[in-house]
């Protein structure tokens, strides 16, 4: 067994006390904190041998081991406030997906380097845990939560931190596990039913769809899971209409980004990473949308409010997609042109556009403004359609003119995209409350 592998057994130990939280009560915070205390005292002997990551070393202290406990014992003091407190069922699977999770890494990590392997083998093993924290907890409170519920908290905790485990550091786990807490414990205040079907489904779709992004290289591992955890959300929120519009943006515009790949990369305009896509811009491109979803479900899918959600949902990924395409395709041609002033300028300038790639924009928010239309209760159909349409035009000639104007400088491509689809987005909700 490997280092790394007791390591992780020890901190999926630890992580296990939590368990006792139904018969500890208010005293639930005292064995981590004491956990903490104590960590930062040991210097050597076996259990530092144990618990020490190469950090650890260096100090002559647990600092992993105090982190992770002290973080516990943090989110053990929301669990028992006296007014809403945090629900003990995420409190106990939020430790447990972590831990275990950790350990199911380093058990997959022990045979193969491979990190899509790795990575599932976090979420895998984070999920099984999860979910069986819950149930535990909830037959020893006598509670009756459904078993959809459970497992939905338990996917979304697993792919939430096998994310940001994946963005961050081992020794950045209390924020992983103070993070973890707080974003499930929203979502459990969010939904209160989750159809089974829906689940089972968004399980089964999204897992496959990732591996196949991962595979064909249109994403990275950390885009994969963001997708995955996107596709999660959408369904189970919002449900297969969103879902469908949200894939066409990943599948239509991931493919967009391989198409003569070599061709781009040779005229200097091809993204990084192979043309994988990472969190950083699914999240730029896909926030907008998932605001909106969160929205749609708070309003319980009724009033003007859900359809003005609707409307900037499909507005935002029109831009996306627009956005994505005239990038992609209008990069293989040559003359572009700086849409602030006209002239001529080197291919991949920020902010040129080519009337080839204004083109493929303009598809690309007509086919998400058809697709939503098709799948979504927007009421005024085709009406619907071409403002979805005129909201991802406009948004992705706002891309084109903070390109020109304040990329490279006060803004990253990451903020410009999350703008530009913020832009379609108003712009589409606009259009709809105005005209239909």
């Amino acid at each position: 067994m490997t280092d790394r592998l007791r390591r992780a057994g020890g901190f999926a130990a630890v992580a296990s006390l939590g368990l006792a939280a139904p018969v500890l009560g208010p005293a639930l915070v005292v064995p981590f904190a004491l956990i903490g205390l104590a960590a930062i005292t040991v210097s050597s002997g076996p259990v530092f041998e144990l618990f020490a990551r190469p950090g650890d070393w260096e100090d002559g202290r647990l600092n992993g081991l105090a982190g992770f406990s002290l973080a516990a014992a943090a989110l053990a003091l929301l669990a028992t406030m006296p007014q809403t407190p945090l629900p003990v069922g995420i409190f106990v699977a939020t430790l447990l997906i972590l831990g275990f999770g950790n350990l199911g890494m380093e058990a997959v990590r022990s045979q193969t380097s491979q990190p899509f392997l790795t990575v599932a083998g976090f979420v895998a093993s984070g999920f099984v845990a999860g979910i069986t924290g819950q149930f535990l907890v909830d037959l020893q409170l006598g509670g009756n939560t459904e078993w959809s519920v459970i497992t939905f908290l338990a996917i979304v905790g697993a792919l939430i931190a096998a994310l940001l485990r994946e963005l961050l550091y081992e020794r950045d786990d209390p924020l992983v596990l103070l993070s973890v807490g707080l974003v499930v414990w929203l979502f459990a205040e969010l939904v209160g039913t989750v159809p089974p079907v829906e689940l089972v489904a968004a399980l089964v779709v999204t897992v496959v769809l990732g591996a196949v992004s991962y595979g064909l290289g249109t994403a990275s591992v950390s885009g994969m899971l963001t997708g995955v955890l996107l596709g999660v959300l959408m369904i189970v929120l919002g449900g297969f209409g969103w879902f469908a519009v949200l894939i066409a943006f990943f599948g239509i515009g991931g493919l967009s980004s391989k198409f003569r790949y070599g061709d781009k990369e040779q005229r200097g305009v091809a993204e990084g990473n192979d043309g994988a896509r990472g969190t950083g811009n699914v999240l730029a491109n896909a926030a907008v949308a998932l605001v909106a979803v969160l929205g749609f479900a708070i309003v319980e899918g009724e009033g003007p409010l859900a359809a003005a959600f609707l409307f900037a949902f499909s507005g935002s990924l029109a831009t996306a997609l627009g956005d994505t395409l005239s990038s992609e395709i209008g990069g293989l041609f040559d003359s572009p042109r700086l849409i602030t002033t006209l002239e001529r300028v080197d291919p991949g300038t920020d902010g040129a556009v080519t009337w080839q790639g204004e083109l493929a924009g303009l598809a690309g928010a007509g086919i998400t403004g058809v697709l939503s239309m098709a799948v979504l209760p927007l009421g005024a159909m085709w009406a619907a359609a071409a403002v979805v349409a005129l909201g991802g035009f406009v948004g992705m000639t706002v891309d084109s003119l903070l390109g020109a104007t304040l990329e490279g400088g006060r803004l990253g491509n990451q903020w410009v995209n999350f703008l530009a689809t913020l832009s379609g987005g108003l712009t589409s909700t606009g259009l709809a409350v105005w005209l239909l």
